[in-house]
């Protein structure tokens, strides 16, 4: 049987990894003013850093819907290119800290939560925004349209690399005609 130092130094470093996950990059900042009823929704992935869970992923799209007990029911979309069939994620969600800054912990794995923060968001219609997950190898520019204009792409990858964000690696989701 474990000794109670060694089962309290393990949760304390669980404790440590699992805050690291949900925090922001250091030097940015989640957006006040969030509404988070006018997030829910359907938003279409524009641009993303590279990731395992999306590699070879096109016409994405996350839909947010309330659940129950105020956090958020996420659904991932996809159509794989290499399986020629929709992918799809279901996940939870729940804001962090107070209810009116974009900053939420996300899971698609159990209890296991990363950071989802929302550093630039179209605060009059909710049309666009700039994610990161808790440090810079994730980022989304997010639209409720599949298109969205190329000044305000450009506007958001600029505030992404003032931020330091790696926006070179930055991939370009097609949502072409693919049908169900």
């Amino acid at each position: 049987m474990p000794s109670k130092k060694k089962v309290v130094a393990l949760w304390v470093l669980t404790s440590v990894f699992v805050s690291a996950c949900m925090g922001l990059p250091q030097g940015t900042s989640a957006v006040s003013g969030f509404e988070v009823d006018r997030y829910l929704g359907t938003w279409y992935e524009i641009a993303r850093l590279d990731h395992r869970f999306e590699r070879g992923l096109t016409n994405v799209t996350a839909e947010y819907t309330l659940q129950d007990d105020g956090g958020l029911r996420v659904v991932n979309r996809g159509f794989s290119t290499k399986t020629e069939e929709w992918d799809e994620a279901v996940g939870k969600a729940y804001l962090v800290g107070s209810p009116d800054v974009g900053q939420l912990k996300v899971s698609f794995f159990g209890p296991f939560y990363g950071g989802y923060n929302i550093l630039e968001l179209d605060k009059e219609d909710y049309q666009y925004a700039l994610v990161a997950g808790p440090d810079r190898s994730y980022l989304w520019i997010l639209a409720r349209s599949p298109d969205l204009s190329e000044s305000k792409v450009q506007s958001l990858v600029e505030k992404a690399r003032r931020l330091e964000f790696p926006v070179n690696d930055l991939i370009y989701v097609s949502h072409d005609a693919v049908t169900e």
